[in-house]
């Protein structure tokens, strides 16, 4: 059989064109569609960040290194990235001006420095005067200058001034969007009270050029946006006298000095300018130079002001308490007596949180052990840990210094807890800590009592409401053992740390046995379907791109597996001639991010479960420590198994992935089905039992 796979970043395209796909929906409410530009934009600048640069990196690698990280050579992904993502971009700029005309159906208009009435005049003059003026900082730009060190998630005005009398002659600056201090956004005052004017900064900022550049004299002023992208690869010293924290802030201060990976320009920018900033920049032909519109950085429209009166949020949209906790009784003494499982957002948050506290206030309680990977700004997790420690708890946190674009903020969580007498673990230097895992204890009447919970997503109750994820509460004690020797490992890791991780019996932990069980469930269900038995997985996950189990999956599908994959992302499989059970793979993008991971194994009919933080990844199943809790109670399974077949049968969101990327939306004769709404209907009818 000749082995074929899509090249990971070209699925990963396709994935953002998903995202794109939800803003060109007429069906989709405008602030929503608003919101996907921004996300798609978010997601772009991430990619040129991390996957372009490494590809880059990756163009000095030996060939044989080329041959097993990449399914192409790194130059020809590429130029396929370039010619799609331009492509891309187009349909993004179509997109935005027809969501503009229909923002103006609706009187909310976008109004820049050119068409303004003499009283936002005035307004615009006086916000620049009081709120902005300090943070704006203007620097020259001259041929034998150096290009001044610029910020990589940053936006900048480039700004082309001259004197009417100078015919030729044009000096250039370029100014920081202070975005970060101000907002993007400023409303204007209207006279009609029913309409709505929104003002962007960099325009407030034009608009006051000639304020800004007073000293000069110039009376002509052209300013039009550009960004930046940089490499965002850290590089960690082996500086033997410095602690792993030290690294992480070393490591964070090289990167402001990344190479640039993609420069975004308005493409009605002055042109001797813009030749400036390429040469200043050091790009060349081979570099992403991208001509766009007017508005760049627009990952800030996913914070677009609420200026739409004509939506009401469907019921749908709301969360509800799970049913076991309605009753009033404390979440400890539900979790001691069953477990329960939490599917967010459709379930809130609040449970989690009410352990915590609970744990936090508890005399019994003698220590929390918790990981923490990405955290709400505000975090009720940290407070409740604070707390907890306060009350003279032992509670130890792994922070992860090293998730990516949150090691400011991990670092930030480490100075805050370490005073208050907790305990914070770093980590494995050469191991990421993805795993979701909490495990409380306490004595009572001299008998140790163990309950904690598992999820597929980060303790963070703010993403926690748009992210749909799985949590287990539960108080088993074996699953409880297996959290615990994965915290003895990151406290005292030893040279046999596998070995010790391999002996957990109720998880299945990364690196590599995680592997070795997903690989013998599916030899066992190859086994059933060579015998002609019924023989089926399911796999969900943000992410499908490991070469090892991708061919496993051949192998099962080619023996007659039935395989359905729900795959938010990134997608390398593709389907053969050979194959006896072709893989069915979906994508749903909706207005919650599809963000769980779930394995499903027929096995004979026993019908193995789990849940899980890792995707199937080469980084998360051999490179990070990661964790899968097998569910074992009948109607949490079959309530996860219903919630597949729900999303199996999406044919309103759902698109086929295929060998041609093309995203055909699903479509078909049978009831419609939205998935994400039926997953409401389905876990709020539990609530009222109907």
């Amino acid at each position: 059989m000749s082995v074929h796979f899509n090249p990971r970043d070209i699925t990963w395209l396709a994935f953002n064109e998903r995202v794109l796909q939800e803003a060109m929906d007429e069906n989709v409410p405008l602030h929503l569609r608003i919101r996907f530009l921004g996300i798609f934009s978010n997601n772009l600048d991430e990619f040129f960040r991390v996957r372009v640069a490494g590809l880059k990196r990756a163009m000095d690698f030996k060939e044989k290194v080329i041959a097993e990280s990449f399914y192409q050579p790194p130059s020809k992904i590429l130029q396929r990235i370039n010619e799609i993502v331009i492509t891309q971009q187009a349909d993004f700029d179509k997109t935005w001006k027809k969501i503009q005309v229909e923002m103006a159906e609706q009187k909310v208009f976008i109004k820049t420095s050119k068409n303004l009435t003499a009283r936002q005049k005035e307004f615009v003059r006086q916000y620049f005067d009081e709120v902005v003026e300090s943070n704006v900082i203007p620097i020259l730009l001259h041929e034998n200058t150096p290009m001044p060190y610029y910020r990589d998630k940053s936006l900048y005005l480039g700004v082309a001034m001259r004197k009417k009398d100078w015919q030729y002659q044009s000096n250039y600056a370029i100014i920081e969007i202070p975005s970060r201090f101000v907002g993007r956004f400023v409303l204007l005052p209207t006279e009609d009270l029913e309409e709505k004017n929104v003002m962007l900064l960099e325009d407030v900022i034009t608009f006051n050029l000639p304020h800004i550049f007073s000293y000069f004299g110039y009376d002509e002023f052209s300013a039009n946006a550009f960004k930046v992208t940089k490499d965002a690869e850290m590089d960690i010293d082996n500086d033997i006298r410095t602690n792993f924290a030290e690294k992480i802030e070393k490591g964070l201060k090289n990167r402001r000095k990344g190479k640039p990976t993609r420069f975004v320009f308005d493409k009605d920018m002055d042109k001797a300018l813009l030749e400036l900033l390429i040469r200043k920049l050091n790009l060349s032909k081979k570099d992403s130079i991208i001509p766009g519109g007017k508005i760049h950085n627009f990952k800030h429209f996913m914070d677009f002001p609420d200026v739409f009166e004509y939506y009401k949020k469907p019921i749908e949209r709301t969360s509800f308490a799970h049913p076991a906790f309605e009753h009033g009784e404390r979440v400890t003494d539900v979790i001691l007596k069953q477990d329960v499982l939490l599917s967010f957002p459709y379930h809130t948050y609040t449970p989690v949180i009410d352990l915590l506290r609970e744990a936090a206030m508890d005399p019994d309680v003698k220590s929390i052990q918790i990981t923490a990977y990405r955290l709400a700004s505000s975090s009720k997790i940290i407070n409740a840990l604070i707390y907890a420690a306060r009350n003279g708890k032992d509670v130890t946190v792994m922070l992860e210094l090293q998730a990516r674009f949150d090691e400011e903020s991990n670092l930030m969580w480490k100075e805050m807890l370490e005073p208050e007498g907790i305990t914070v673990l770093i980590g494995l230097p050469d191991k990421k800590v993805h795993a979701k895992l909490c495990v409380i204890k306490k004595r009572v009447h001299n008998k140790t009592v163990q309950y904690g919970f598992i999820s597929t997503g980060n303790f963070n109750e703010k993403t926690a409401r748009i992210y749909g994820d799985h949590l287990i509460m539960t108080s088993d004690r074996g699953v409880m053992a297996d959290i615990n020797k994965v915290f003895n490992v990151l406290k005292k890791p030893k040279e046999d740390y596998l070995a010790v991780l391999k002996t957990c019996k109720n998880l299945l932990v990364c690196p590599q046995f995680m592997r070795e069980k997903i690989v013998h469930h599916i030899d066992k269900e190859i086994e059933e379907a060579k015998t002609g038995r019924k023989a089926e997985m399911i796999i969900k996950a943000n992410s499908v791109s490991d070469r090892g189990l991708i061919l496993k999956m051949y192998e099962a599908a080619e023996a007659g597996v039935v395989i359905r994959v729900i795959v938010r992302g990134i997608y390398c499989a593709i389907n053969q001639k050979d194959f006896k059970q072709k893989i069915k793979a979906i994508s749903i993008v909706d207005e919650y991010l599809e963000h769980a991971r779930v394995m499903y194994f027929y096995n004979k009919g026993a019908e193995d479960m789990y849940i899980s933080s890792a995707d199937w990844m080469n980084r998360n199943l051999d490179y990070r420590i990661e964790a899968a809790a097998k569910i074992t109670d009948k109607n949490l399974k079959k309530e996860l198994k219903d919630i597949l077949d729900i999303q199996l049968k999406d044919n309103v969101k759902a698109r086929i992935l295929d060998k041609k990327l093309s995203n055909e939306y699903i479509s078909n004769d049978e009831k419609e089905c939205r998935s994400q709404i039926e997953t409401y209907k389905y876990l709020k009818a539990k609530t009222t039992g109907k």
